[in-house]
């Protein structure tokens, strides 16, 4: 099921616009980091479009749908930012910065043309860009004796973790990344194999 072990994204930064009685709405994608980056980049937009009357914004940074920050940037509560955020949501995507670049054209739109217009610019921006599937890793780190590094290896190779970095010395290091669905069994099967656990510790990174 999606988001038990993967989710939706998009591969590069796409552009979109709608314009409704004057009003031009251009919209912007990013994938997305952190909360950071989300600000350099509206930062840079506003010097951008500096004549623009609103710069509105939405974007997600967890598949969990209730972890977000959406923005009307001065229009009316809820006619911004919230549509925008839907335009996300009803995609399935995540890791996402939306911003709607508003030039007022004159005529007012009232709150259920606003919210039209903005979910509106948001999903031409989406439906532009292209939408990619990104698997959820755990992260872990292994350590055991130099002799015992075949067992390892094997065991890593049973439930294809991918090593990150290594340390091989006396008394070596480990780090892997295993795909979501696959972490729990490895655990299990670690921990029930006293051999394996004699020979070797393993640490889930947080």
């Amino acid at each position: 099921m999606l988001f038990d072990d993967s989710y939706l994204s998009i591969a590069a930064p796409s552009q979109g616009e709608l314009r409704e009685r004057g009003s031009r709405f251009l919209a912007f994608a990013y994938p997305l980091e952190n909360e950071k980056q989300a600000k350099e980049i509206l930062q840079s937009l506003k010097k951008e479009h500096p004549q623009a009357n609103h710069h509105c914004y939405a974007y997600r940074l967890s598949p969990d749908p209730a972890i977000y920050r959406c923005s009307d940037d001065r229009e009316p509560s809820g006619s911004a930012g919230r549509p925008i955020l839907n335009a996300l949501l009803s995609k399935g995507i995540t890791d996402v910065l939306i911003v709607v670049v508003r030039y007022f054209g004159g005529t007012l739109l009232g709150v259920p043309g606003l919210v039209a217009a903005y979910r509106g610019a948001a999903t031409d921006c989406l439906e532009r860009a292209r939408v990619i599937e990104k698997i959820i890793y755990f992260r872990y780190s292994i350590h055991f004796s130099f002799e015992h590094s075949n067992e390892v290896y094997q065991f890593l190779r049973n439930f294809q973790g991918k090593i990150t970095t290594q340390t091989m010395e006396e008394l070596c290091t480990l780090q892997f990344e295993i795909r979501k669905s696959a972490a729990h069994a490895m655990e299990n099967h670690f921990h029930q194999h006293p051999i394996l656990c004699y020979k070797a510790t393993l640490e889930p990174h947080i």
